[in-house]
């Protein structure tokens, strides 16, 4: 349903408005100043603001000027009197959409609000068309192992509904990312997706942030600002290390989400919020809650349905092909040739225990292409933590077997470090792996390795 925000000083003319437009399908609001609009469009989310020329104060000219600058995404039509045309045209060049001239029938009105409307929906959805994909096959975080099958089956399974849903996971396991490609593959995906970190912002400015603010509501609140419930309408909001939120403002989320409507401070008027919900977080919710530090009714209320992401050490077969995806990432980004990894640096990159996850896999990557001089990445060119790691055999990690490789996984650590003894010498690793080189040359092909001299 479109939602119009009328702006006229005569109280009779907005309540027949209202009455009028309101059997038409439309949502209707109205407010008898201009100032009062501007607060109410920082505020709420409206498809169109139909306002009156000549009001007391600030008048729809000046209006409109202040909606081009603060909310350019919503068209203004402006009703101005009867052949008024030099007025008419001022509007148009201070950014109205359109123009009525008064008394206007209640369905030329209509016919103007349609269109102004569905111009504003074109314009979101060409913006749209424009703006970056995520790779809906989860490209941004690839993998092979049979944990990571399992997140991709059930993002694939979540994704459409509307339920809530909480990522875990250790820091740079890629929570967001995640959050993102489910937002994408929602039927929510033309909405915006908007992400909050619950732990960057101190408690007073979080909430503000959120549930937004009118003009005064606290000392620095010159202005009155859309809270990101609000600016989220349509599609998806990540509240990410929701586990570090404040313990007063969980009851005010809670409630928000129970609800569907948030209060902005300094704000008598609840503002209704159409937003999908996804939390992240690499605390111990439960533990939290024991502990007092979360509300258990939120949590289960956020825990609608929960996607924990595995590290980066308990899925090892995975190491390579990330590494190799953010390789061509980063080297396209940086203009370089570097197509590979040497065997040794591939070596390097499968035995390190990767504490900091995918986030410092790209870190290294990063790192790895600035420094590079050949079109492969050598051991140089990693960082002296990752190159300086040796490991003399190849040892199953434990007992747990979420910390065990699939044996394509063993095999391929194998060969690299029988590579490392021969020195790149492929006619030696081939002899003493009892394969043809070409064999040889066919698996590290598979596995992304250089096939040229060890480095």
């Amino acid at each position: 349903m479109t939602r119009v925000l009328i702006v006229d000083d005569d109280i009779d003319l907005c309540e027949t408005l209202e009455a009028g437009l309101s059997k038409r399908a439309f949502d209707i609001a109205w407010v008898t100043r201009a100032n009062a609009a501007l607060e109410r469009l920082l505020a709420e989310e409206f498809d169109v603001v139909l306002t009156d020329m000549t009001m007391p104060g600030v008048d729809g000219i000046a209006l409109c000027e202040q909606i081009a600058a603060n909310r350019p995404d919503v068209p203004v039509v402006v009703m101005t009197a009867f052949g008024n045309l030099d007025a008419a045209v001022a509007a148009i060049r201070a950014g109205a959409y359109d123009f009525i001239t008064k008394p206007a029938q209640l369905d030329v009105l209509a016919i103007a609000i349609d269109r102004a409307a569905r111009t504003r929906a074109l314009r979101e959805e060409v913006r749209r068309l424009k703006s970056p994909k995520t790779d809906d096959s989860f490209g941004a975080l690839p993998g092979q192992s049979e944990a990571m099958r399992k997140v991709y089956d059930l993002v694939g399974r979540v994704a459409d509904s509307e339920a809530t849903i909480l990522i875990t996971g250790e820091s740079g396991t890629g929570k967001e990312v995640f959050a993102n490609a489910i937002h994408q593959r929602s039927r929510r995906a033309r909405g915006p997706f908007v992400a909050v970190n619950c732990t960057a912002m101190p408690e007073t400015l979080l909430e503000s942030e959120l549930f937004g603010h009118t003009r005064g509501a606290f000392t620095d609140a010159r202005e009155a600002r859309t809270g990101l419930f609000v600016q989220a309408r349509g599609g998806t909001l990540l509240l990410d290390e929701v586990g570090d939120m404040p313990m007063t403002l969980q009851p005010k989320i809670l409630r928000a989400l129970q609800e569907r409507k948030v209060r902005p401070l300094g704000s008598s008027s609840e503002v209704a919020i159409d937003v999908r919900v996804i939390a992240a977080t690499n605390r111990d919710l439960e533990g939290a809650i024991e502990e007092k530090r979360f509300r258990e009714d939120l949590y289960f209320r956020l825990n609608v349905i929960q996607i924990p992401l595995p590290p980066l050490r308990s899925r090892i077969g995975d190491v390579l092909p990330l590494a190799q995806h953010l390789l061509s990432m980063v080297a396209k980004r940086a203009e370089k040739p570097v197509t590979s990894f040497a065997p040794a640096a591939a070596e390097r990159l499968v035995a390190y225990s990767w504490p900091g996850n995918v986030r410092e896999l790209q870190n290294c990557i990063e790192r790895a292409v600035t420094l590079a001089r050949f079109e492969h990445v050598v051991v140089d060119d990693l960082p002296e933590r990752i190159r300086d790691y040796r490991t003399s055999h190849v040892v199953v990690a434990g007992d747990d077997p979420a910390e065990l490789g699939p044996l394509e996984e063993v095999e391929r650590r194998y060969v690299l470090r029988v590579l490392e003894a021969v020195r790149g010498n492929k006619a030696a690793a081939a002899r003493i792996l009892g394969v043809e080189r070409k064999t040889l040359y066919r698996k590290l092909e598979r596995w992304g390795i250089a096939p040229g001299p060890l480095a």
